[in-house]
């Protein structure tokens, strides 16, 4: 700011750079709100794309057609994923609405075995008179939450609109992962060349950083959540425990949300082992081992080995974005957290750097201001 008090050309410059940019990101958002509906294939598709593009790299690497590359991992794709869904869903189907409507007797049985006389005078102490009320309130709500759970999915699944959204998603995906695979490198040199040529640098690095992250993440913890995905699926239904298929894979794509698919396979699957096999609390104890040796292997094996240490995405700013994006904007919002809370985490520590760095923080002027400010 010069004696008059008007901005110098480079603040100006700066403050339209800041304008532009954030005029930008509120039209993306409007955009993405406006057309949430219809978004879903289209976001898939480019997620698809991102996650296969190494491997396509590679494939082109050692001499292959770029184009006979990208059909060669997208049908092998696909194959693997026809295969996993005519296997496996109708099985996990039938299991989850089976598990629903017995839920609220698992949880009958389980507060039968609390309510034995030798557990029961314990929780009298500890709870008071307040346990009948307690005990029918319990039943109640998991009643209610399993009949709920119920019919959100019968009316899910019979709406016209979801079955042609999944008719979407199947057949729209693809053909988009595909062609975004294909011109993958073109597409990035474009908009790299839209890139200001006074920020390319800064720009490129921060892009990196979060292309970083976002890889680190999503590549890794996906190898992550379907290795502990048949890890618990299969330790389960090997010690007889009911819905065990269900539980376990259940629990593993819910790793992809640190500690919440560990914990929740944990209670589910003891609540479920104590209505089975009590008074024999031998197996009981097994489940509850198979899910400690779970996260053993994933926090000091897999974790470390496929994610790595610098992703930046820290476990409560990670569930923060998922429930916000997918409030805001649903399936297409959950598609989207992750590079999207992986930018604003790369931004934000980049922005807090140029802070440190500031005069605002440090209270001296910087280094090209002096000569310019006579200060010595």
């Amino acid at each position: 700011m010069n004696e008059r008090g008007e901005l110098a050309p480079d603040q100006m410059n700066l403050q339209r750079q800041v304008i532009f940019w954030l005029g930008a990101l509120v039209a993306f958002i409007l955009v993405l709100w406006i057309l949430r509906e219809m978004l879903l294939p289209f976001v898939a598709g480019m997620a698809l794309a991102y996650l296969l593009n190494p491997l396509t790299d590679r494939l082109e690497r050692y001499g292959v057609n770029r184009m006979i590359a990208t059909l060669a991992v997208v049908g092998f794709f696909l194959l693997v994923f026809v295969v996993v869904a005519i296997l496996l869903v109708p099985l996990l189907g039938s299991q989850l609405f089976a598990f629903i409507q017995r839920l609220p007797g698992y949880v009958t049985r389980l507060q039968e075995v609390l309510m034995t006389e030798e557990n029961k005078q314990w929780l009298q102490r500890l709870i008071g008179d307040r346990l009948p009320d307690m005990q029918k309130s319990v039943g109640d709500l998991v009643g209610q939450g399993a009949s709920w759970i119920g019919g959100f999915l019968v009316s899910l699944w019979s709406g016209g609109r979801a079955i042609i959204s999944v008719f979407a998603l199947v057949i729209i995906t693809p053909v988009v992962a595909f062609y975004v695979l294909y011109d993958w490198h073109k597409m990035v040199q474009k908009v790299d060349s839209w890139l200001p040529l006074r920020y390319r640098e800064t720009i490129r690095r921060l892009a990196g950083e979060i292309d970083q992250a976002v890889a680190g993440f999503l590549r890794g913890q996906a190898s992550v959540c379907l290795i502990l995905g048949f890890y618990y699926a299969a330790a389960l239904t090997l010690t007889g425990l009911n819905f065990g298929l269900l539980i376990g894979f259940s629990a593993g794509l819910l790793t992809f949300i640190p500690y919440v698919g560990s914990l929740s396979g944990l209670v589910i699957a003891t609540i479920v082992a104590f209505a089975q096999f009590w008074p024999d609390w031998t197996w009981v104890v097994v489940v509850a081992c198979i899910f400690f040796a779970g996260q053993f292997i994933e926090g000091y094996i897999l974790s470390p080995k496929l994610v790595g240490e610098r992703v930046g995405l820290h476990p409560v700013w990670l569930m923060f974005s998922l429930f916000a994006f997918g409030y805001l904007l649903g399936f297409v919002g959950l598609l989207l957290a992750v590079p999207l809370a992986a930018a604003t985490g790369v931004l934000v520590r980049f922005a807090l750097s140029q802070y440190l760095a500031s005069p605002l923080y440090t209270g001296e002027p910087r280094r090209s201001d002096v000569g310019k400010t006579g200060i010595r």
